[in-house]
């Protein structure tokens, strides 16, 4: 578990890249949202409750790339991509608006992604060190499984795989990531994210 000049350390951290990530993409963003709002022909700005430090719900936002209702199923999902949202998932560009998060404090720039209820919440005994720190955008978890949705879609039991093969294999780099965290791992997390 991080000690509280850690903890203080990774704030000081999260706030410093998040205003200047923002101060760049802000006008961006601003387009990407427009644009996803004529794509979906819904508000161009997605709220979803997530599960985040010390097991508590927040409003995760991202960019809004799906058209009519909202799933977690991921062959749904699928389906009601635009093409537009698509790209957006490929490119992380729909989580562009996590740096809000992130300066809220609800989220840090690294750490365990932040799950829908039913996952992160049900942690129990040590598992339960993930949530001593923010969920972050980017993770050694999150590099992993960067492409994730192929994965699942190649399952003939999407749900099935990922309850038991994903989320426990996600639960296990969390746990090392909280155990060893370091400023400079933090720092290596975020340029691996930048550059693939």
């Amino acid at each position: 578990m991080l000690t509280r000049k850690q903890l203080v350390l990774k704030r000081i951290f999260d706030v410093s890249i998040s205003i200047l990530a923002l101060l760049i993409v802000i006008i961006p963003l601003i387009l990407l949202l427009i644009l996803a709002g004529i794509s979906t022909g819904q508000r161009g700005l997605f709220i979803q409750k997530r599960i985040g430090y010390r097991g508590r719900e927040f409003n995760l936002y991202k960019i809004r790339t799906l058209k009519g209702k909202d799933h977690e199923d991921i062959l749904q999902i699928k389906k009601s991509e635009t093409s537009f949202g698509n790209w957006l998932r490929k490119t992380k560009l729909d989580e562009l608006p996590q740096l809000w998060n992130v300066l809220n404090s609800t989220m840090s720039m690294v750490g365990p992604r932040p799950d829908i209820p039913g996952y992160a919440d049900l942690l129990e005994g040590e598992d339960r060190i993930i949530l001593s720190v923010k969920p972050g955008i980017t993770g050694p978890a999150t590099l992993k499984y960067k492409n994730e949705d192929q994965i699942l879609l190649q399952q003939p039991d999407p749900k099935k795989y990922n309850d038991e093969v994903i989320w426990p294999d996600k639960v296990k780099i969390n746990k090392k990531y909280v155990e060893e965290w370091s400023l400079g791992k933090d720092l290596g997390y975020l340029w691996a994210s930048l550059i693939n």
